[in-house]
């Protein structure tokens, strides 16, 4: 599809799959506008700097950059009825797109990989999407996080524009916006109760299944998920074995005869990087090329990135937001620190409550005797969410179950708190998602214990 010279208003652009979506754009030819609840509140954020440099044009959510020469405006799921911007856009009758059906119209006619799952898929994409670089096919990659390797001080990373037909796109089921592709190949990493209950995930991804074409690979305890789901399919689909099946160790696994290296610490990486390597195999590329580019992979942003070492304290960023991400990325941590101390800030009100069980069980299993987790108030952006569960009730239930865990009502008590606990050896793990301070947070760890 062309949309070359068209104007386009990006709503919460500093999001990371809205920011990916603007530098896509930008890279085509469009012209690009946005707004951000951040740019309002003055938060001088990279990310709205070097969109701002590439080109995006910056204003305030109210509806200001709404006009008649707005060929759309672009929204996620997070966007309420009566934001500024989308009000603007009705009086003006400006179309009003989803990011996910922009997303549909720019990759129309084009050979799509779509990489879904509950957990992995960020991780995931930017591993195909590296090694299809790597091996001249060339790829336009649009990721909801930032492939270190494509970071500059003027790229975001977190998309590359090829002039291939293939697309590689992360593609999200939180709010079912998967549904609106029709990929030729797919990789579903894993499936578990996140945004929706298990029965209605299941079912979403069966539907997605569905639309696939060519190919899928699922990962290996993904069928007995799916179930039916998997009958009947126009695609063939791929299970990828466990890792005891091919042979896999600390940094590497063995696959069909050829050893990979993963420069990636956590199992769940070995994992992610196995799914990627099955997939494009399945696609035709040599394994001996896929390994050389794999070992050269720099990881993702704000997936268990080390921000910096001080004092002989780890200071980790790491975006988990849900259970199983939250289970991996501390065990990871904790195969090289005696000592784990965990910050996490809940990302929403419905997510906490929807998962309160499950967020205490995982922290239960992966907490030693000297692991301490910390957790901050819900994260609040607005909106109609009812606050009916906090970060106490679950400090509670940790500290019920012999988990020594206490809620932190700010970031500066916080410093203060680490600076007195982390001892030489000891890592801090700080995750959350949707709120841009954890990753400052962490930045400004290293430099308080240095």
């Amino acid at each position: 599809m062309t949309l070359s010279g068209e104007q386009y208003h990006l709503v919460g652009i500093a999001g990371v799959g809205m920011s990916a979506l603007a530098e896509t754009l930008l890279m085509r030819g469009c012209q690009v506008s946005g707004s951000d609840r951040f740019l309002d509140q003055g938060q001088n954020m990279e990310v709205l700097w070097k969109l701002k440099r590439l080109g995006a044009r910056l204003v305030p959510q109210d509806g200001s950059g709404i006009g008649k020469w707005t060929a759309g405006i672009v929204v996620s799921s997070a966007i309420e009825e009566d934001n500024p911007d989308l009000v603007a856009a009705h009086q003006h009758e400006v179309p009003v797109i989803h990011r996910a059906e922009m997303l549909a119209r720019l990759s129309a006619g084009k050979r799509i990989v779509a990489i879904a799952g509950t957990s992995g898929k960020t991780t995931v994409t930017g591993m195909v999407g590296w090694m299809l670089e790597q091996v001249s096919a060339d790829p336009t990659v649009v990721n909801g996080g930032a492939v270190l390797n494509w970071t500059s001080e003027t790229t975001l990373g977190s998309s590359r524009c090829g002039r291939s037909d293939t697309w590689v796109l992360e593609a999200d089921e939180s709010d079912r916006s998967f549904l609106r592709f029709a990929p030729d190949w797919a990789i579903i990493t894993n499936i578990s109760k996140d945004h929706f209950d298990l029965e209605e995930t299941v079912s979403l991804f069966g539907e997605f299944l569905a639309r696939i074409r060519s190919g899928v690979v699922v990962g290996h305890d993904v069928p007995a998920v799916l179930g039916e789901h998997l009958s009947g399919l126009s695609c063939d689909v791929v299970t990828a074995p466990p890792l005891e099946g091919v042979s896999a160790g600390p940094g590497r696994f063995t696959f069909k005869g050829t050893t990979f290296t993963v420069p990636l610490i956590g199992m769940h990486n070995l994992e992610n990087a196995l799914h990627a390597a099955v997939l494009c195999e399945c696609m035709g590329y040599p394994l001996d090329k896929l390994r050389k580019a794999l070992s050269q992979f720099g990881g993702i942003a704000r997936r268990l990135e080390v921000k910096g070492v001080a004092r002989g304290v780890t200071v980790v960023d790491e975006y988990a937001h849900n259970p199983a991400k939250i289970r991996a990325a501390w065990q990871a941590v904790a195969e090289k620190s005696p000592c784990v101390l965990g910050v996490w800030r809940p990302h929403g009100y419905g997510p906490l409550k929807l998962m309160m069980n499950e967020l205490a069980a995982a922290f239960v299993d992966v907490c030693r005797a000297d692991d301490k987790v910390f957790l901050l108030p819900v994260f609040y952006a607005g909106g109609t969410a009812e606050a009916t569960v906090s970060s106490d009730d679950l400090a509670e239930k940790l500290k019920a179950r012999g988990v020594d865990a206490s809620v932190v009502t700010d970031y500066d008590i916080l410093e203060e708190i680490l600076k007195r606990e982390a001892a030489a050896g000891d890592a801090i793990l700080c995750m959350g998602a949707r709120d841009p301070q954890i990753s400052e947070f962490a930045r400004r760890m290293v430099k308080a214990l240095g």
